[in-house]
């Protein structure tokens, strides 16, 4: 069974053989919900993709201490990726949100596109931001990942527009794309950026606009899947590509 994982500032990083706290929320849960006993293996990260290796040396009933017996650092991607997700109705959000991570997005920004059922306005938007990054940390967690995936404030298309053009690469999933999504993924190295539509579709002005910004229209399949799996399954293609690429083999 893969050792459990606990977020934690390791601020200062501790070196190997040092002792570590794991308080607040995190040294709670570990304590009386998973019940770690001294002599259990654990993982603590940052957050940021680092983190230790270690085994419990003390057992509170809200805390632990762990001492450091390695170093671990998470591997790099073969893009810096980033999921423009438009706004999916009901818990469908958080499972794209989880699946996102799991699969290992580094970022999701919420677009609030033209045909989004969903409105996120003022202290509900807020709320369901903090849901999203919520469902992104307690992913990241399960999935044993030392980094958590950021959630950005909710764009609106203008907004995405400008923050688009910092992108090294832009793909936008549109069923009426004729290039499949696996011929235009860009080389290795850089920042992309995938665009997730609604379950309505993105409009014929949003794609122009999209299109006109340095988007890449692609097209993921034969079937039109829904806006909370859409972007799991392109960035599963992504990731085989890249695995083939680095073998040789594409």
């Amino acid at each position: 069974m893969t050792d459990p994982l606990f977020l934690h500032p390791l601020d200062p990083f501790p070196p190997v053989g040092a002792s570590v706290v794991l308080d607040g929320a995190e040294g709670r849960h570990a304590a009386t919900v998973q019940r770690l006993a001294v002599g259990e293996p654990v993982l603590l990260a940052d957050g940021a993709g680092r983190g230790v290796r270690g085994e419990v040396v003390g057992a509170g009933k809200a805390e632990l201490a762990v001492r450091v017996l390695a170093h671990v650092h998470e591997q790099p991607r073969p893009w810096r990726l980033s999921v423009v997700q438009a706004l999916p109705k009901g818990d469908r959000a958080e499972l794209a949100v989880e699946v996102l991570t799991e699969v290992g997005v580094e970022e999701v920004v919420p677009w609030q596109a033209s045909r989004s059922i969903v409105r996120w306005q003022g202290e509900r938007g807020e709320k369901a931001r903090a849901k999203w990054q919520a469902a992104a940390r307690a992913a990241a967690k399960q999935s044993r990942r030392l980094s958590v995936p950021e959630v950005a404030p909710l764009h609106s298309t203008t907004q995405l527009l400008r923050r688009l053009a910092g992108f090294d690469a832009v793909l936008v999933l549109h069923e009426d794309a004729a290039e499949p999504l696996v011929a235009a993924a860009p080389p290795a190295g850089g920042s992309l950026a995938l665009v997730v539509g609604p379950e309505g579709g993105i409009s014929e002005d949003e794609l122009a606009a999209l299109t006109g910004a340095g988007g890449r229209p692609v097209l993921l399949g034969e079937t039109v899947l829904r806006t909370s799996t859409a972007g799991v399954v392109a960035l599963s293609q992504l990731a085989a590509v890249a695995a083939l690429r680095s073998a040789g083999r594409a």
